[in-house]
Order: structure tokens, then C-alpha cells, then sequence
């Protein structure tokens, strides 16, 4: 029995992040399967036609770094203008003790529809902390993720060292060894899917080097070779972490990293803003993935990551909101324009351009996150796609219309795409009511603001 695909010629595109693109792209199910050149039409028969004249077209941004689970807590009095470690005192107690499935699942929702909106198409989620009131944090993402329509990389987080072993969190927010891996194997077993134009996968996440104990990283990189997945943790984002990792371990966090055998093309890291020349070397050598997030690193002040030098010694880059109460939103488009703003300031205005922005967010975010098939618009890709649309006055003037996404600052897409299946039309969530979302989750999140 054949399966019949509609196809769709998506029209005259403004302007399009692909080359041999100017007269658009032709979708068929959930893959691209032409580009049609400027002045061309197409040679597939194709069911529909989308007018994209008015349209910027770009690849479906790719988020490798966030948690969803922040949202709750963003502008929170208790963590704003303070720096990380600090930060993390003061939200950590307030996480472990109102966080539950409730209060979970309105975050997740929140946070997934504001990617959708911002033009992201795949979600990596970074969720580490565990409470008796949480059961089935992992499960909820799932469904969530289901219902949003977003393509989704589940990370398995972990923590396992609290204040009395020597880590920050409170002895209510970790689990044991055996508790995480038990979970972690059966996630894997449940959705990950390594196939081709995967919606659902599952990366192994501790959290990082000061709250997880070496035999976790050990048994973790053993777990994902065994069911073939990625591997993903905080590294080098402030000095306080170098200090940790030199007062515990006597080394630095990448000779850690190479000690417990995470220095593969699984890994991608966080942050990963203070390596030295022979770190940021090794790390290339080894293919091993660094997720910038520039929005937090200014407001948590961590510092700059260097972008450049890493991809210029072979470790792919790819870009991250991070948590939305160290952002504090979820708006990849946004941290696409920030990315450029302060690797200009790391580097200069020449080397570091709107299409490096661009290339962070698609193509080396899908690099980090393993996966071949989304990243770029290009013939047998997965058809995700975030398209804009330039009406606001914030553009008008603008004569290149894809460096004025990121110039001229787009914060809304008006029309998103995942799989061939349109998410976002006209500005809207598909299957979301915004006003009924908005004012669920701000009564979840008034529940962070009472006393602890």
C-alpha cells in the first residue's frame, strides 16, 4: 500500500535562506524535495500553493539548550542581579519545593509555545530537577511536546550531590544513583527514536560537574552508547565552576570531562565560555559540540564564549536560550540577533555576521544534537520552517531583508512549520489558546512568589 504525501509549492519567497531557492521550495509530507530556482517553476506536481512574497523564509531554528521549567521563576526578587552560583542558592530552595506535575506541565506548555512562535522547530529541554511532588516530569514533556507539535530532544537531567555532599542543591532536588539510571534506560527504551526525521528523542543530561557524582557521568556515557544517543551538560560557564572543579578534582572542568570519557561527537556542552587555547583545541579534535546561549551569559554576567575559535578548531556551535529565569524568555529569533551582538563584541563586526548567527541557531545546533536531517533547507531535509514576515515598523527601511530579521530585531515569526505540518499561521499558535495558556501558567507561577 503506498502512502499519498500532498506537496505544496511554497511561492516567491521574499527572500530565502537557501541558495537556488528565489522562487521557493516544494514540500512533499514532511520532507523538502525541490528547490526551485529564481524565475523557475516547479518540476513536481505539486496540490497547493502558499504565496510567500511577503515572507522571509529561514530554516527551523533549533534551541540546544533550555529549561523549560524556569518560566515559572523569571524576574523572580529572589534571583534577579545576582551571578550564577549565587543565582542558584537563592532559586534552588524555591524550585525543589513548589515544583510539581501541575505547575510542570503549564511551564513546559508556555515555554514550547513561545519557541514555536520565535521560529524554533526543535526543542532540546534540560530538565534536572526532581522532587517528591514531581513523578512524571519526563512523561509530561513528552505529551507536551506532542500536543505543541515541536520536534523534541527530552534530556534526561540529573543531580545527585546536594549541600551535604559538597553540591548546591537542597537534599530535597537530587536522586540517587540508581533512581536516575533505572529512569534514564527506561526513557530510552520508551521514545527514543533514532530514526530518520525523528519528532521524539532522548539525551542523558547530568546537570554538571558540582552536582553529579563521577560514577553518573561514567554510567551515562555506558547508557548512550548502548541505545545510541547524545550525552549533554553544563561546562566551563563561570570561573566559580573552574575553581570547583580544581579545589575537588584537582584538574579543570574539560580534563574532567576527558577523564570520565565525555570527550566524544555525543557530547554537547553548555555554555562553554572559560577554555583556555588547548581546551578549546582538544574539544575540536574530539568533535565535541558547545551550545552558546548569549542571552543568560549577559544577564547572569558568566562571559563571552568563543564561538570562532571553536569552530575554527572543529567543534560544532550551536545557540540556546537557556532556562527562562536567567533569560528570561524563550525567544530563539531574539538570541539569534544577541548572538550576533556579543561575538561582534568578542570579535568584530567583520568576522562575526548575521549569517554565523543564523548558522548557530540551524546547522550547528543540529550538528550538536546529532542529527542530519533539519539544520537546512535542502532537498530530502525535514520541511521545518520558520518564515517572517517584515510589516512591523521596526522594519521599515530595511534593505536586506534577512539581515533585518536579525538587525532590525524579529521577535515573532508568522508562520512556523515542523514536519510539513503547519505549527504557527498568521502570528497564532496552532491548537493554542495564548490568552487561556497565559493566564494558567501566571496562576502556576504565583505559587513561586508565596513563602518557601
Amino acid at each position: 500500500m503506498t502512502t499519498s504525501f500532498r506537496t505544496i509549492w511554497i511561492k516567491n519567497p521574499l527572500s530565502i535562506l537557501a541558495e537556488h531557492a528565489g522562487s521557493g521550495i516544494v514540500v512533499q509530507g514532511t520532507r523538502i524535495i525541490e528547490l526551485v530556482a529564481a524565475g523557475k517553476t516547479p518540476a513536481t506536481a505539486y496540490d497547493d500553493v502558499f504565496d510567500a512574497s511577503s515572507h522571509v523564509v529561514i530554516p527551523g531554528l533549533i534551541n540546544t539548550h533550555h529549561h523549560f521549567f524556569q518560566t515559572l521563576t523569571r524576574a523572580h526578587p529572589e534571583g534577579i542581579n545576582k551571578e550564577l552560583f549565587p543565582w542558584l542558592e537563592s532559586l534552588y530552595p524555591i524550585w525543589a519545593s513548589k515544583l510539581d506535575d501541575e505547575s510542570f506541565r503549564m511551564a513546559n506548555r508556555l515555554a514550547m509555545t513561545e519557541l514555536l512562535l520565535s521560529g524554533c522547530t526543535t526543542a532540546s529541554d534540560h530538565h534536572y530537577l526532581f522532587n517528591d511532588k514531581l513523578d512524571g516530569a519526563s512523561d509530561i514533556q513528552v505529551e507536551e511536546a506532542a500536543r505543541s507539535g515541536i520536534r523534541f530532544i527530552l534530556n534526561r537531567g540529573s543531580m545527585n550531590l546536594s549541600k551535604k555532599d559538597g553540591g548546591l542543591p537542597p537534599d530535597i532536588a537530587v536522586q540517587d544513583e540508581d533512581t536516575i539510571l533505572a529512569d534514564s534506560e527506561r526513557l530510552l527504551q520508551m521514545y527514543h527514536d533514532v530514526s530518520d526525521g525523528a519528532m521524539l528523542q532522548v539525551a542523558l543530561a547530568p546537570c554538571a560537574p558540582f552536582n553529579v557524582t563521577k560514577r553518573l557521568m561514567l554510567e551515562s556515557l555506558y547508557l548512550a552508547e548502548k541505545y545510541d544517543c547524545q550525552l549533554h551538560t553544563h561546562l566551563a560557564e563561570t570561573l566559580d565552576e573552574n575553581d570547583y572543579c580544581l579545589e575537588h578534582f584537582n584538574c579543570r572542568p574539560v580534563d574532567y570531562l576527558e577523564d570520565v570519557g565525555w570527550l566524544n561527537p555525543r557530547v554537547w556542552l553548555a555554555h562553554g565560555i572559560h577554555f583556555n587555547h588547548d581546551e578549546i583545541c582538544k574539544l575540536g579534535k574530539h568533535g565535541v559540540g558547545i551550545c552558546h546561549c548569549p542571552t543568560s551569559n549577559m544577564v547572569l554576567a558568566s562571559g563571552h564564549c568563543r564561538t570562532i575559535d571553536l569552530e575554527n578548531a572543529g567543534a560544532p556551535v550551536g545557540l540556546g536560550v537557556d532556562g527562562s529565569a536567567s533569560n528570561d524568555s524563550s525567544n530563539l529569533i531574539e538570541g539569534v540577533r544577541h548572538a550576533l551582538m556579543l561575538n561582534r563584541l568578542t570579535y568584530n563586526a567583520a568576522t562575526v555576521t548575521h549569517f554565523d548567527a543564523f548558522r548557530w541557531a540551524t546547522e550547528g545546533s543540529a550538528k550538536c544534537i546529532g542529527r542530519s536531517d533539519i539544520g537546512k533547507i535542502e532537498v530530502g531535509r525535514q520541511a521545518d520552517l520558520a518564515m517572517f514576515t517584515l510589516d512591523e515598523l521596526r522594519f521599515s527601511g530595511a534593505g536586506d531583508p534577512l539581515a533585518a530579521l536579525v538587525l532590525c530585531g524579529a521577535h515573532r515569526a508568522d508562520r512556523v512549520m515542523v514536519a510539513g505540518q503547519w505549527k504557527v499561521v498568521d502570528g497564532e499558535p496552532v491548537g493554542t489558546d495564548i490568552r487561556e495558556l497565559r493566564s494558567s501558567h501566571g496562576e502556576a507561577a504565583r505559587k513561586f512568589l508565596g513563602n518557601l
